[in-house]
């Protein structure tokens, strides 16, 4: 049973970088999966951020590129994520699920809530 837990700051201040972490248990972030990070702000949809692939090879949606950056640390057996510069706007549930090559997302966390004030 492939496990996943995100980790990071429950509150973050304007302009600072978030970093969240997704430890995987139960399965190696190496195999032919896409280790992604949702979120999903209050009263909104699910927001696809990005993902890593089994080579390391990344992709971002257009609407984070620029700010983003998601590594591994295959030692660990951790994805994490960068969002920088971060505003109010960036408040949501950030999650950290696994995309199989079919697009389905077949595990998720269970979330983490980020908040941005000063």
């Amino acid at each position: 049973q492939v496990q996943l837990q995100e980790s990071g700051p429950g509150l973050v201040k304007p302009s600072q970088t978030l970093v969240l972490t997704c430890t995987v248990s139960g399965g190696s972030i190496t195999t032919d999966y896409y280790w992604s990070w949702i979120r999903q702000p209050p009263g909104k949809g699910l927001e696809w951020i990005g993902y890593i692939g089994r080579s390391g090879d990344t992709y971002y949606s257009p609407t984070f590129e620029r700010r983003t950056s998601i590594s591994r640390d295959t030692a660990k057996n951790q994805f994490a994520l960068q969002l920088r510069s971060v505003t109010p706007e960036d408040r949501a549930v950030y999650y950290c699920a696994r995309r199989t090559m079919y697009y389905d997302y077949d595990y998720w966390g269970q979330g983490t809530q980020v908040t941005v004030s000063s």
